[in-house]
């Protein structure tokens, strides 16, 4: 591994992206610390969806920085403009005509970040006025929330950046920098309370070993995939002869990676955000209370939230047809199954099958932590969702810089 790592640095290009992904990411750390004029750091306490947002953020949103929003409105943006592609027959036109379609997605997206970012950074500031240095001042709340969403906008500038010139998708490395840096904090608040608060040392080495089986569990499933042999037919072409051989098409188990639970986290976020606007002795706000992480409603619609987020992403990341046509289009055909239609019911009733194993695992993995936790006296952020996108972009980020090596006739760090 060491001296994969070595060659890597090797590599100019190779190390010039390396280098522009840790200067993004310490700019990413350095404005999580970046209090908001006129607001003070805000502790959320256990069980509440902004400790979990806050596990996302890196501690930026406790610290109430720059970056207190993160990346979730652009996140939520990105599901809202992803469903409307899907109803709107314009915006599923633009998403087909290539580059230029997808720039003007992009820009609708953009758009829907800074709306959103308004309205989450108002929710906050209005839900947490005990933070602010100077509730009564107008100014300084309008001030706030634009710095807030300012800092989004940077945020998603920031991530697009780092995927141009640096290693792996910005948005998902700017995630599992702010998570890697949570978990070195909470591990060392773990071990600095052991005695106290429910916090014990069998725990904490029960957290340990669920942690590397959990790390274990992800990987083996995150590699696993089924191999769909793949015949192509001799054909001539001139004076030379094409195909002839065999090879395989991967459907992987978790196709829809760490997305499902992204998009659960920032969609199960909106019914505190709204609470932010409401009377706190409410019967409403009661209500909201119940979306609260930990609560039965919440644990519920989390689960089938990810469920239907990765049969949905599944179905939009991989088209049958589309693939079935063009293995039919290069004289390409599955061994005992017809080219065309029937090739694209067999390819959708395998992923159909596949995909319920990785919805499963990925809703075994994202509610173990809340059910541990309560024999643990760990906080959840150790466990679970956040080293599900940790792990998951970590190898996705890993398989990139192999690429690079195996290119150049070096060997890479997967065996």
């Amino acid at each position: 591994m060491w001296e994969a790592l070595k060659n890597a640095f090797k590599l100019p290009d190779l190390r010039k992206k390396l280098l522009w992904t840790l200067f993004l990411l310490a700019i990413f750390r350095l404005g999580s610390h970046i209090v908001v004029p006129g607001m003070r750091p805000h502790d959320f306490g256990e069980n509440n969806i902004f400790s979990l947002l806050d596990i996302f953020s890196g501690g930026a949103l406790s610290n109430m920085s720059l970056f207190a929003l993160g990346v979730n409105p652009y996140i939520t943006a990105s599901i809202i403009m992803t469903l409307l592609t899907m109803v709107i027959p314009r915006l599923e036109e633009l998403s087909k005509e290539g580059t230029e379609g997808r720039k003007v997605i992009s820009k609708y997206t953009r758009y829907g970040t800074v709306v959103l970012g308004l309205i989450q950074a108002s929710a906050l500031t209005a839900a947490f006025r005990e933070a602010m240095v100077d509730p009564t001042n107008t100014w300084s709340y309008i001030s706030i929330i634009v710095t807030m969403t300012a800092g989004t906008v940077f945020l998603m500038w920031l991530g697009e950046v780092l995927s141009e010139r640096g290693i792996g998708n910005g948005i998902s490395m700017i995630i599992f920098g702010g998570i890697i840096a949570r978990l070195v904090t909470d591990a060392v608040s773990a071990l600095s309370n052991i005695g106290t608060g429910g916090v014990t040392i069998p725990g904490i080495f029960g957290s340990v070993a669920l942690t590397v089986v959990v790390i274990a569990f992800v990987v083996v499933v995150t590699q696993g995939q089924r191999k769909i042999p793949v015949q192509y037919a001799k054909r001539v072409v001139g004076r030379k002869m094409y195909g002839g051989q065999a090879t395989h098409l991967p459907l992987r188990v978790n196709q829809a990676g760490v997305i499902p639970i992204i998009f659960a986290s920032s969609v199960l976020a909106f019914p505190l955000t709204i609470k932010g606007f409401v009377t706190p002795t409410s019967g409403f706000a009661r209500f909201l209370d119940l979306f609260t992480p930990g609560n039965w409603l919440y644990l519920i619609l989390y689960a089938l939230f990810i469920f239907v987020f990765t049969y949905f992403y599944t179905a939009i990341s991989f088209n049958p047809v589309e693939v079935s046509n063009n293995m039919k289009k290069y004289g390409g055909f599955i061994p005992g199954i017809r080219p065309g239609k029937p090739t694209a019911e067999y390819l959708d009733r395998v992923l159909t099958r596949i995909t319920l194993a990785g919805a499963l695992f990925l809703m075994v993995i994202s509610l173990l932590p809340y059910l541990i936790s309560p024999f643990t006296g760990i906080n959840m952020g150790l466990t679970g969702t956040s080293l599900l996108i940790a792990v998951g972009v970590a190898i996705d980020t890993m398989k990139q810089i192999e690429a690079h090596l195996l290119m150049r006739q070096y060997e890479g760090f997967l065996k």
